[in-house]
């Protein structure tokens, strides 16, 4: 078990690393640095049998969580008088972060959840994840995003405690990415 999970953890650190080289200065900005590693986690996720069973609840459990993940930026907007940012280029940018969020779910609260939860339990596993997924963002965005980051971490963690796949918090990220992108 332990092996299984420095293994995951190993080949995970191994995807960011891969990601920030293929994306260079502008790592955040770059889709194809963002495809080659959700390439890497969903090839991580397959190789490690993990299941994504889908279902209507998990499905509205994961649009409730983009809500609730999404609501106090939206606040913030609307308090703030900020416009909206314009749709010029999301279309494509759209089709990146589906696959690149829907990939870093199904790795971190899919196949390094099962494993650490196996050797550690829950807690363990939403614990794990969450660290895992705000580090992840630190090469991209700075260190600024850690705290936020780990709570959306943990509130994704939730979501995949509660409804058993990962699938919620797959629909809960993408949410949260494809409305970001009129919030930022």
């Amino acid at each position: 078990m332990r092996l299984r999970v420095a293994a995951l953890l190993a080949a995970f650190a191994l995807s960011v690393w891969l990601r920030v080289v293929v994306g260079g200065d502008v790592v955040a900005q770059s889709l194809t640095a963002g495809l080659v590693f959700g390439a890497c986690l969903l090839v991580l996720t397959v190789a490690s049998g993990t299941r994504v069973p889908v279902s209507r609840n998990a499905v509205l459990a994961g649009l409730v969580g983009a809500a609730v993940v999404c609501t106090p930026v939206g606040l913030q907007q609307l308090l703030t008088f900020r416009p909206v940012h314009g749709t010029e280029g999301f279309a494509r940018w759209a089709a990146v972060v589906v696959v690149v969020a829907t990939a870093e779910e199904v790795f971190l609260r899919g196949a390094l959840y099962d494993a650490v939860e196996d050797l550690a339990g829950a807690p363990a596993a939403v614990g794990v994840g969450a660290v895992c997924f705000a580090l992840l963002h630190v090469p991209l965005y700075g260190w600024h995003v850690l705290p936020l980051d780990l709570a959306v971490g943990v509130v994704l963690g939730g979501l995949r405690q509660g409804t058993g796949t990962p699938a919620a918090p797959a629909v809960t990220h993408v949410g949260a990415d494809l409305v970001g992108w009129f919030l930022r």
